[in-house]
């Protein structure tokens, strides 16, 4: 079954028991690499390298908050985490609001992805091995770097593909098409102002930023995590997406976390149990033993 609403405690105390993480292990971090300009804006990562490897695979982690605000340094302990565990860790900065609005976030999240494929001698990355993580504006752009060719074809790195191969998706929305009246104020509030305008103006652009729209056979492995108790992305845009890449035939698991709210994953700077759970579900997806 894939489809799995769990209690909080117990699932933390088996993970916690039989998953402990260790953060060192020789691993090493690179900040402030510039993978672009766009908008005369540089384009930063923070790169977390396991110690002594080569050819590893490569998860390329996507702060949220809401398109406005947020930076790479959220994931500090995810990626160390994640480097720990043998991946290259790849935390990214995006253009963002007021000043940026979509396509600008997404574009960015794809030519990081390029660029990484693009150096992947470089920085010892198995360039047909990358996933992406992110929560909340975050993980819908992780769904859409799962789902959706590269958007801006004209940019650099036109020959890399900007698809990644697995895909975790913590409370990202997904569907952008469905009513105002079902979604929060806040929500409508932070949709409308990411795209730049309203559903009533332009329903074909919010059909086409909406990661579902893009589902289709052949999708990556996902991993969606949500809060029953979130407020701001419904539980029901996380179903949705699981359903409907059922049934193109993808792997997805959809774990409803019983009476978690919205930005459960980066309440605490301690990815905790979650670590793990990412850890296991990149290993499975790219058939993988990175300890």
């Amino acid at each position: 079954m894939k489809h799995l609403r769990f209690p909080v405690m117990l699932f933390v105390f088996f993970v916690a028991y039989h998953c402990q993480p260790a953060y060192a292990k020789g691993v090493t971090v690179q900040t402030n690499v510039q993978y672009g300009t766009a908008s005369n804006v540089p384009l930063l990562m923070d790169i977390y390298e396991p110690a002594a490897h080569t050819a590893s695979p490569c998860i390329v982690l996507i702060h949220g908050g809401g398109w406005v605000e947020g930076d790479k340094a959220q994931y500090i302990s995810m990626g160390k985490g994640l480097a720990a565990d043998g991946f290259v860790a790849v935390s990214i900065d995006y253009r963002m609001l007021p000043k940026f609005p979509y396509p600008a976030a997404l574009d960015d999240s794809q030519l990081a992805v390029r660029f990484l494929r693009a150096n992947a001698g470089k920085y010892g990355i198995n360039p047909s091995e990358i996933g992406a993580l992110g929560d909340s504006a975050g993980g819908y752009l992780a769904a859409l770097l799962g789902l959706r060719d590269t958007r801006d074809t004209t940019a650099a790195l036109q020959n890399y593909s900007s698809k990644v191969e697995a895909v975790v998706d913590f409370y990202g929305p997904t569907d952008f098409t469905v009513p105002a009246k079902d979604i929060s104020p806040l929500g409508v509030m932070l949709v409308n102002n990411f795209l730049n305008s309203t559903q009533a103006k332009d329903p074909g652009l919010y059909k086409s930023s909406s990661p579902i729209t893009y589902v289709s056979k052949g999708a990556p492995p996902f991993l969606v995590l949500q809060g029953t108790a979130d407020t701001l992305v419904p539980f029901s845009q996380s179903s949705e997406l699981y359903t409907a890449l059922k049934a193109v035939g993808s792997d997805v698991t959809l774990l409803g976390v019983y009476g978690a709210q919205h930005a459960f994953l980066t309440s605490s700077p301690d990815p905790g149990i979650y670590l793990p759970l990412c850890a296991g579900f990149f290993s499975n997806a790219f058939h993988t033993n990175t300890n």
